[in-house]
């Protein structure tokens, strides 16, 4: 019988307090669609846990079946896609003989002062700003009334690349979805460089690929892309086409949080198409963001 490292719990104590875990939880539970085939076993099967982990099925197949050790990253992504409390996540970390300290986790991200002075002062021009992940840390009303009402998304998943993949809606309003989501997926990839070990990074790309098989393929062709300056073309419900262009301003408080605005030359179709939008956003009295306190 195969061991830990502290040669006192069998690995496969391990492998079977996995499979109790994932089968508790159902597709539903971890944000996945509900398919019509049947399910030969109860909760989430072992490549569903995989996707959303990150990692291989081989690889978890072989944890379950007790056959080799997991790394305390690995076990730190797994205790978050299985929803395992304190307790239970100190008891998978004992079982695999690894410490129980909590790997150090950033803090969450609060708008910048002076980002958020900024956002409050554009009242012509949409603006967000993004934070780790593309996390939306802030917004303005006209960001609202352009892509999303943003207050309406629950705050784990407001995050622009988790809206523009699983919104229906984001497909329309982009006139070339494919392409903006392309370069979502390459920005994603150069964050996974700077944080490699991010568990939120990891689980919103296993939730990705998982949910939306082209996210899956772009992410595979490992492209990668800066926040920089684009144009983009809307097709909005309210006011029609708006060719856009957008710039990303970077704190040098935080560099890890974007503020990005959009823009069109004054006297343009889009220039005053945004004016009526802004009315509009008054009429309906979109919120915008408030600090995090």
């Amino acid at each position: 019988m195969l061991r830990n490292m502290t040669g006192n719990v069998p690995l496969n104590e391990l492998g079977e307090f996995l499979k109790k875990r994932r089968a508790e939880l159902s597709p539903r539970t971890v944000g996945l669609p509900e398919s019509d085939r049947p399910r030969r076993v109860a909760g989430l099967r072992r490549e569903e846990v995989a996707q959303l982990a990150s990692i291989s099925t081989d690889y978890y197949m072989r944890l379950e079946q007790g056959r080799m050790q997991a790394s305390a990253p690995v076990l730190d992504v797994l205790a978050r896609v299985l929803h395992l409390d304190d307790d239970e996540r100190g008891y998978l970390f004992q079982l695999a003989g690894k410490t129980t300290t909590r790997t150090r986790r950033r803090g969450r991200q609060k708008v910048q002062p002076q980002l958020q002075r900024v956002l409050d002062d554009l009242t012509a021009t949409p603006a967000i700003v993004q934070g780790r992940r593309g996390d939306i840390l802030a917004w303005n009303p006209l960001a609202a009334a352009l892509v999303t009402d943003f207050s309406r998304v629950p705050e784990k998943h407001r995050n622009y690349p988790r809206i523009q993949f699983t919104e229906p809606a984001m497909r329309t309003l982009y006139a070339d979805w494919e392409a903006s989501a392309q370069i979502s997926v390459a920005q994603l990839r150069m964050e996974a460089a700077k944080y490699p070990e991010d568990p939120r990074l990891i689980e919103l790309v296993g939730e990705l690929s998982t949910r939306d098989h082209q996210f899956a393929k772009w992410w595979a062709d490992h492209r990668v892309a800066a926040r920089t300056v684009g144009t983009k073309t809307l097709n909005h419900p309210v006011v029609g086409e708006l060719v856009l262009d957008w710039d990303t301003l970077t704190a040098n408080t935080d560099p890890d949080q974007h503020l990005t605005v959009w823009t069109a030359a004054p006297g343009s179709p889009t220039h005053e198409r945004l004016s009526i939008l802004a009315s509009w956003a008054a009429d309906q009295n979109l919120p915008a963001s408030r600090p995090l306190t």
